[in-house]
Formats: C-alpha cells, sequence, structure tokens
C-alpha cells in the first residue's frame, strides 16, 4: 500500500465483504462468480406514460459489502416490490444471485417508473453484472414481463407499446411473455421474441436455445366486416331519427335523443356504430394501445377492429369517466376514442360529470394532471346522448298526461348546461310510435346500406381536408367559414333562425356544419336553402319547450 493511502478492512478482498465477513459460500449454493471490482450491466425495458410506453434504462451494479438489494430511480410500490420476486426467481431458475451490494437504477430518474413489468429486464441486467451471460448481448433487446417465484414469465399491459418504443429505438428485438407476444408482433421490423421462463431468455440471449420469432401480422389479416348482432333496419319508423344518424354518422356530429321512455332512443344509439366506417389499420392500433394499456384486451381479440361502443352508468364519477386516479387511468371517454360514447339518461348524471366533457369534446384528448406526472389521453369521439323531455317523460306523447309543471321541466332540462347543449350538434325528438307502426312489415334501410352512404360522404370529407379523418364536426371556425358558403336565400333563412332562436355564437357554426354534411350526403356540392333548413331542425332545444 502506497504511502498515504487508508486502508479499509471492510473491503478489503483477503479479509471478506464486512469486518467478521468472509467470502465463504452459504451450503448448498456454489460461489459467487464476482469477487473483483464493480461490475456494471445494462437493459432496457418500458413504462407506460398514458398509453405511449418510454424506454427505460436498467442498470445493476454489484459492488462488494453487506448483501443488499436497492432499487432507485423514481419506483413505485410495485416495482419496489418485485426485488423478492426476482431474486426467489433467479434461485429457482438455477442461478446464482450475487451475495453482495446490488444496486439497481431505472434512468431516467425523473419519470415515475410504473408496474412488475420491469421484472424481467432487471433479473437479466443482475445475472449480467454477476456474469452468468454476457452483458452485450443485453443492450440489443428491450424486455418486458413479470416473474413468478418458480421463474416463469408472466404478461403485463402496455405490450403493444413497448414493441412500438423498442421499434422507435432501433433495438433488434424484444422479449417477452408468450401470451403478449401476439400483441406485440402488430408491430413491424422487430424480432418478437417469446418466453416461458427466465432461463429461456438467458438461453435465448447467450445463443444456446434458437427461439423463432412471431411472425409481424399483416394489415390485411384484419380487414374483415365486423360482426354486428344488430342491424339499422330493426328499427321499426322513427324514419326522421334515423335520418338524423346517418347525418351524425356522416359528418361525425354528437347527437342528444330526446324522447319518452320506450321510444327507441337506446335503439338508435346502439346502432350507430353498425353505420359508421370500419376503422383503418391505424385507427384500429390507436384503439388496442388505450385497451392494452387499460388491461381491457382479450387473448381472442389481438387488434380491435370495430369501433368501440361505451354506455357508461349515470352514476360514474368524474374520474371514472375522463380519467385519473392517483396513477392516472384511461377512462371512458378514453376507451371510445374513434367510437361511440353513449350516455344514457343525460339529466341524471352528476352535473360536474359533465362539465367535464366540455373539453374533450373541442379538442380531442384529455390532460390529467397529478403531482408526479401529466398524462395526456387520446379522446376524440362521437357523444350519443339520449333524455326525456320532462321528469314524468310524458311532455310529448300525444296519448299520455303529462304531470310536470313548467318550473319542474325548466329545473330538470337545467341539469344540463348552455355550454355542453352547445356542444352537441344535434337535438332530435324521437316521438313514441304507433300500433300501425309497430306491427308493420316494412323495415327501412340496412346498416349496410346506410354504412355505404356514410362511407361516401366521409370519403368527400377526406378529399377536402386532404386528411383521412378530419371530418366537419371537427371544423375550425375558419374552415366552417370557407367551406360553408351561403347564398342570398340561405343566408336570410339563417338570419331569421339566429335571431327567433337566439342561437350563440357555437350553435351558429354547428348548424353550418351539420348542413355542409347534409349537403355532402346528396354528393358534395354548394349548400343551399333545404339543407340549412333541414339542419335548423336539428337544434330542437333551441326552441320553446312549451
Amino acid at each position: 500500500m502506497s504511502d498515504g493511502q487508508a486502508y479499509d478492512d471492510r473491503t478489503c478482498p483477503e479479509r471478506g465483504n464486512a469486518v467478521g465477513e468472509r467470502n465463504v459460500p452459504e451450503s448448498g449454493e456454489s460461489p459467487a462468480k464476482h469477487n473483483g471490482p464493480t461490475m456494471i450491466a445494462k437493459t432496457f425495458g418500458s413504462t407506460l406514460i398514458g398509453i405511449d410506453a418510454h424506454g427505460i434504462t436498467v442498470e445493476v451494479d454489484v459492488s462488494l459489502g453487506l448483501p443488499q438489494f436497492s432499487l432507485v430511480g423514481l419506483p413505485d410500490t410495485t416495482v419496489k416490490e418485485s426485488k423478492d420476486r426476482i431474486k426467489s426467481a433467479i434461485k429457482n431458475s438455477g442461478y446464482d444471485f450475487p451475495r453482495h451490494r446490488v444496486t439497481v437504477n431505472l434512468a431516467p430518474a425523473d419519470i415515475k417508473k410504473e408496474g412488475a413489468g420491469f421484472d424481467l429486464p432487471i433479473a437479466m441486467a443482475i445475472l449480467a453484472a454477476n456474469e452468468t451471460i454476457t452483458r452485450e448481448s443485453l443492450t440489443r433487446y428491450l424486455f418486458l414481463g413479470e416473474l413468478s417465484l418458480d421463474g416463469s414469465v408472466t404478461g403485463v399491459h402496455g405490450a403493444l407499446s413497448a414493441a412500438l418504443t423498442a421499434n422507435k429505438l432501433s433495438l433488434t428485438g424484444i422479449i417477452l411473455a408468450r401470451g403478449d407476444a401476439e400483441e406485440a408482433s402488430l408491430v413491424d421490423n422487430i424480432n418478437i421474441i417469446a418466453v416461458d421462463y427466465l432461463s429461456d431468455a438467458v438461453e435465448y440471449v447467450e445463443g444456446r436455445r434458437n427461439i423463432p420469432p412471431i411472425t409481424a401480422k399483416s394489415t390485411g389479416d384484419f380487414r374483415h366486416p365486423p360482426p354486428y348482432a344488430f342491424d339499422l333496419a330493426d328499427v321499426r319508423g322513427q324514419e326522421q331519427a334515423k335520418r338524423a344518424l346517418e347525418i351524425a354518422a356522416a359528418g361525425n356530429h354528437n347527437l342528444l335523443f330526446i324522447g319518452p321512455p320506450g321510444s327507441g332512443k337506446t335503439m338508435l344509439a346502439k346502432r350507430l356504430i353498425t353505420i359508421l366506417p370500419q376503422p383503418s389499420f391505424e385507427e384500429s392500433l390507436e384503439i388496442t394501445k388505450i385497451f392494452s394499456a387499460a388491461g381491457m384486451l382479450t387473448e381472442k381479440e389481438l387488434l380491435v377492429g370495430t369501433r368501440p361502443f361505451r354506455a357508461p352508468h349515470h352514476s360514474i364519477s368524474d374520474a371514472g369517466l375522463v380519467g385519473g386516479g392517483t396513477t392516472p387511468r384511461p377512462g371512458e371517454i378514453s376507451l371510445a376514442h374513434n367510437g361511440v360514447l353513449f350516455l344514457d339518461e343525460l339529466p341524471e348524471f352528476k352535473r360536474n360529470v359533465l362539465e367535464v366533457l366540455r373539453q374533450p369534446l373541442e379538442d380531442g384528448h384529455i390532460t390529467i394532471a397529478r403531482s408526479s406526472m401529466t398524462v395526456t389521453y387520446p379522446a376524440s369521439f362521437m357523444l350519443v346522448a339520449a333524455m326525456n323531455p320532462c321528469p314524468c317523460g310524458n311532455l310529448t306523447d300525444p296519448r299520455k298526461q303529462c304531470r310536470c309543471t313548467y318550473t319542474q321541466i325548466l329545473h330538470y332540462r337545467n341539469r344540463i348546461s348552455g355550454p355542453l347543449l352547445d356542444r352537441i350538434d344535434m337535438h332530435v325528438e324521437v316521438p313514441s310510435l304507433r300500433y300501425r307502426e309497430l306491427s308493420g312489415r316494412q323495415t327501412g334501410s340496412s346498416s349496410e346500406t346506410v354504412r355505404e352512404l356514410v362511407r361516401k360522404a366521409r370519403h368527400i370529407q377526406k378529399d377536402r381536408f386532404s386528411s383521412p379523418t378530419k371530418t366537419n364536426a371537427r371544423m375550425s371556425n375558419r374552415e366552417t367559414n370557407s367551406y360553408c358558403p351561403l347564398d342570398g336565400e340561405s343566408r336570410t333563412l339563417m338570419e331569421m333562425a339566429v335571431e327567433k332562436l337566439g342561437l350563440s355564437a357555437r350553435a351558429y357554426h354547428r348548424v353550418l356544419k351539420i348542413a355542409r354534411t347534409i349537403a355532402d350526403c346528396d354528393g358534395g356540392g354548394s349548400i343551399t336553402v333545404s339543407h340549412i333548413s333541414e339542419a335548423i331542425q336539428y337544434r330542437s332545444l333551441d326552441r320553446n319547450i312549451v
């Protein structure tokens, strides 16, 4: 030892790891391979923030010192609890767990790490730092999976997002549980390696076992018509309501049905998804990412190929509707992304729950802020709601007597704020049906026929906006003024409607957008006075209630 150099017998290799401790293996254990200087290994994992996975570097340092296992890098409780799972999984897989100080760092340190998916990358990095496997082989893969005590690898949420992140990081592949491999195989240009046990992953990266990658699914595998159990032709009568449903689907307009109980409001709403165009592969992929992040994908549903239809009960909380919690999770509006959110008995929802819809209805996304993170979820959905015209429901039924006073009716409708009603493009009355309509054999157009008309109108909008997803309902005020010019007669009718109905500026633009969609359904020509007249009819709540 040179002069001036301190001597610390607690870490002297010849004397052991600590005072009075020697490097003697316990009974039944083979000697630890690491007896020299500090060894560091690293690999890659991922954590979900919203619906997107962010790449996380997993660094493991095995150094001389008292046996200790510490995790740093802002891990949540689930990640902290992984220490005992990892230790047991490594030992029960036939490998040595380091009998020294083990420090695991999850970088970057300012991102909160969540979920049990870090078990597999941490275990692999520990084995590499302990020189059980080659350290260089780990930097080519992203690992994802929860470990059981016997070393088996189980699936976690967000496999699709993790595979997309591995591809973005230009890694060779992703190694994950077999149950998640099919979901991850939606991503091209990356090897999807499915493993059942920790030992499978070790032997694969060491080149001792050949595991064929899961073949990426072709987009053509998912281009099949959605199997709907109901059809628009099932609805008897209600021709005006079905016409409104067609216009709403063509322009992606929000819709409110108003009518007495049993008039068919819910039946109509449930058939909306049968006339919407089938989602593109990109839209389906985004829907699948949301359901994967929420843990709602089924084993049979590799890709969500149909537009979602969400119908929460009116007792739902605001966090359940828009998302939230200590660790933000997607709510019903995000689960309805690229699909339909149906709110039955709209006035029965809590007012504060309904008010949180105003911002996502305008922006198409919801941002949830917490002290540890801010998460943005997509929330571009069609809002379809239903309500009675009064508390007893008989106000518009000519065969039943309404028992409600004007004040009661006004109080009932005031449960829905004016700003929210302004954001619902179409207010459509659904009258009760007569016996002749119910018992008649004549049926209307099928969902397939109407869907073709909607598809043609959407194609006109695609060419107009040079975007496959932009629709008339999503036009800005500037675009509305540009694409919805009015002739003299139409302008006069609009002026009368604004003056007599007291339309707000937002409602005025809604009418123009609806008229534009009606014109698109007629072939995409100029807006005429008949289009404006029909569009005004779909603003029934702007008229007097009695």
